[in-house]
């Protein structure tokens, strides 16, 4: 009798651990493409968005945009009984501190803070940008709907709140719009300033920058790619942490990779229609988005997008040229696609914003010997612990075993020198943590 009952426990335990969560069925069936339509349509109606357009019209520009989407954020927190902690930040911006400053002006983020009920100083954010560009960028008057580029993602991002304030999480999620990647990123360096002020614990950001567009300019058209670019380590690291690396490798396991994989392990498990593509590189070659600023904070940030862009429909001035139409128009954004990446970000939101903090410390020992040791500083809210292992040249982790609420473990005839692991924490709800690559050393 003894023996099946603790069958049965470590059947019940494996289960538990293993099985998916309704809840994020849930969340993905409750995004909306006809919401996501209504509010791109929306914001391409205040004809430009360029971080340098009117203020003061209540229809046309940045001004009027910024407080329409601020409007929607405060009526989704009214909805949801004051969830919502909606305010502005900005910073002032002068022409010396760029080329693309035509004048003096207010870099203003819209943010929507959606509390923790018990890590409320950590916070999970999804970005989408308020900003939109004509051909030339000092260009604040011509018409610059922006309706991919970055109405979709901003919209994408509204809409995660609507679906999200439906749920209480242990951790923070922020909703933000920002201004100003046109001219600099100015917005995101913004707000990872903010956040370092205000002594926040960012567990990442998932920068949504073009979400809209299934039809590549290379003639490939997919409505379930997409990419999810992060960099490998942070630009952070120091001196020592590089020289480590030689000898002990993470030259692709940084924080940013981690969470990059995170969402590639979460979209194959709920979504597995979709095909996210991992980017080795921060950004597409030579260009940058809102995530960067919060990377070069020694922030975890990732940029999610759609995987074939169309350059004749991005940074355009509205017109007709040799019989192609160039520009940002509406009628180029797919909605059902745009609602499939805003539930990519959002089922990674709630299974962050569900799940207990990572390790802090995590060492690993088992030079010259047949077995891999660990060893790992606990967490608060951790029902247990989740040891990761990979090929040294595969882009995910593959293998992995749950061991229990211990701080030490030794996988047994596995060499050390063959592979590359990693360490998540795992909550009584089953969601993990993101893993923690080693950084320390057991001798």
């Amino acid at each position: 009798m003894k023996n099946t009952l603790l069958a049965f426990a470590l059947l019940t335990s494996t289960l538990f651990f293993a099985q998916t969560d309704a809840r994020i069925y849930e969340i993905i069936d409750a995004v909306s493409a006809d919401r996501i339509k209504k509010d791109v349509t929306r914001l391409t109606e205040f004809g430009t968005r360029n971080t340098f357009s009117d203020t003061v019209s209540t229809t046309r520009g940045i001004g009027a945009a910024r407080r329409w989407i601020k409007s929607e954020f405060e009526a989704i927190g009214k909805d949801c009984k004051n969830c919502l902690e909606v305010f502005y930040q900005k910073d002032f911006v002068t022409t010396d501190m760029g080329s693309r400053i035509p004048n003096d002006a207010w870099i203003v983020n819209v943010v929507a803070i959606q509390k923790g009920t018990k890590y409320p100083n950590r916070y999970i954010i999804m970005s989408g940008d308020i900003d939109s560009r004509a051909s030339d960028t000092m260009d604040f008057t011509t018409d610059a709907p922006g309706a991919n580029d970055n109405a979709s993602g901003m919209a994408g991002t509204i809409e995660a709140a609507r679906v999200l304030s439906k749920y209480q999480f242990e951790n923070s999620i922020i909703y933000v719009g920002l201004s100003g990647e046109e001219q600099g990123l100015f917005g995101g360096g913004g707000l990872a300033k903010y956040a370092k002020e205000k002594g926040w614990d960012v567990i990442g950001i998932l920068n949504n920058d073009m979400i809209g567009n299934i039809k590549g300019v290379d003639g490939v058209i997919s409505n379930v790619d997409f990419r999810i670019f992060s960099e490998p380590v942070p630009a952070t690291e120091t001196d020592r942490e590089r020289q480590m690396r030689r000898f002990y490798g993470g030259e692709v396991d940084g924080i940013s990779r981690q969470l990059a994989r995170y969402v590639h392990k979460t979209v194959k498990t709920y979504m597995p229609e979709m095909n996210p593509m991992m980017i080795y590189r921060l950004d597409r070659f030579g260009r940058g988005g809102h995530h960067r600023p919060f990377n070069d904070a020694g922030f975890a940030g990732i940029r999610i997008m759609e995987a074939h862009e169309n350059y004749t429909q991005q940074h355009q001035d509205i017109r007709t040229e040799n019989g192609i139409e160039y520009g940002d128009v509406l009628e180029h954004v797919n909605f059902d696609y745009a609602k499939k990446l805003t539930a990519v970000n959002a089922i990674n939101l709630a299974s962050l914003a569900w799940a207990p903090p990572a390790p802090k410390e995590v060492k690993i020992g088992g030079i010259v010997q047949a077995a891999a040791k660990f060893e790992w500083s606990k967490v608060d809210g951790a029902a247990g612990y989740k040891i990761y292992w990979r090929d040294t040249t595969s882009p995910t982790w593959d293998h992995s075993r749950y061991v229990g609420d211990v701080s030490t473990f030794t996988l047994d005839g596995i060499v050390i020198d063959n592979f590359f692991f990693g360490v998540s924490a795992v909550g009584k709800n089953g969601f993990e943590s993101p893993v923690v690559f080693p950084n320390g050393i057991m001798r």
